[in-house]
């Protein structure tokens, strides 16, 4: 005696639910990872693309009342901007913070520029660079 087979005939009864359900998440899939690929390049599209402006501190120097930072600023020739730049005393505290503003066609900048500050600062950071 032969055992019956509980298999049903191949491609009688069309694609079962599990094949189904499969082609489905293969969908949602790839539209979910086109659309992460798309939010991907936007923001490094924006990161490259539009910083026209950028800085660093090279060295600075303290004193009771203010702080002498030398600025290296890079920009597009023709683009102006600032760049901020903020002092802390030894506790942490804020004890100055000013923009600088950078113009004309030069495309690297050097720069040595005075903080004001209430007290003795202790360091100099910069916090950003800004085109206008």
């Amino acid at each position: 005696m032969s055992t019956a087979s509980t298999r049903l005939p191949e491609g009688r009864y069309g694609r079962s639910s599990d094949e189904r359900a499969d082609h489905k998440l293969k969908i949602v899939g790839a539209a979910l990872g086109a659309a992460l690929l798309a939010l991907v390049g936007y923001f490094a599209y924006h990161y490259v693309a539009q910083s026209e402006i950028s800085g660093q501190v090279i060295t600075f120097k303290a004193a009771d009342d203010a702080v002498e930072v030398h600025l290296e600023v890079h920009k597009d020739a023709g683009t102006d901007g600032y760049c901020t730049v903020r002092s802390q005393a030894a506790d942490g505290a804020e004890v100055g913070r000013a923009d600088f503003r950078f113009t004309g066609s030069a495309t690297r900048i050097d720069k040595v520029v005075t903080l004001r500050t209430t007290s003795r600062g202790s360091t100099a950071e910069l916090l950003g660079c800004h085109a206008e």
